[in-house]
């Protein structure tokens, strides 16, 4: 038995189902983006950055919206099928490990493009991407998968409980209005 969001007999009209998708790769964005954000921060302060530029968080945002966006697609591209008698955790995995690997696709690429901005060639920068130092890519994999991971467990909550009791459960039984 698969498990699905929809339980009604409507369709959501295509309105709705384009405010939808601007909901979540809003709401996607913004948690990306307070990461990246918070990362390019402690990234500033570890180099003793002084002042910090402004830049750093304006390219963070642009790679949210940017992961955002192939996040989504991925996910519409390969949507999490699971089965409650075999649980969440191996698809679960398996799609992190994805969308880890399309953030580190555009982490390359845009240390390439900063590069240029620096007026240094793009496959050099590209090439010396996490210091060129494969235990520092690891490691940002490895922050990236803990960024990615909490964002994909919600999600799939969301398709098992459906939207109201998710937020019942988060933010308890919607408040009753009396006439």
């Amino acid at each position: 038995m698969n498990i699905s969001a929809n339980t009604t007999t409507t369709s959501p009209s295509i309105k709705e189902k384009i405010l939808d998708e601007l909901k979540k790769a809003l709401v996607l964005a913004l948690y990306l983006g307070t990461w990246f954000c918070a990362l390019a921060f402690l990234a500033a302060t570890t180099l003793r950055e002084s002042p910090i530029p402004l830049s750093i968080f304006g390219l963070s945002l642009v790679k949210a919206v940017v992961c955002a966006k192939f996040m989504l697609v991925a996910q519409s591209a390969y949507p999490m099928k699971f089965q409650r008698d075999n649980g969440i955790i191996r698809p679960l995995l398996v799609l992190s490990l994805i969308h880890v690997g399309i953030v580190l696709v555009l982490s390359f690429n845009e240390a390439g493009i900063v590069g240029l901005f620096h007026g240094k060639g793009f496959w050099a920068s590209l090439l010396s991407f996490g210091n060129g130092d494969p235990l520092h890519i690891l490691s940002m994999s490895i922050v990236y998968w803990l960024i990615v991971l909490p964002y994909l467990l919600f999600a799939s909550m969301r398709i098992a409980m459906g939207d109201l009791e998710l937020r019942t459960l988060f933010l308890g039984p919607p408040k009753q209005t009396s006439k």
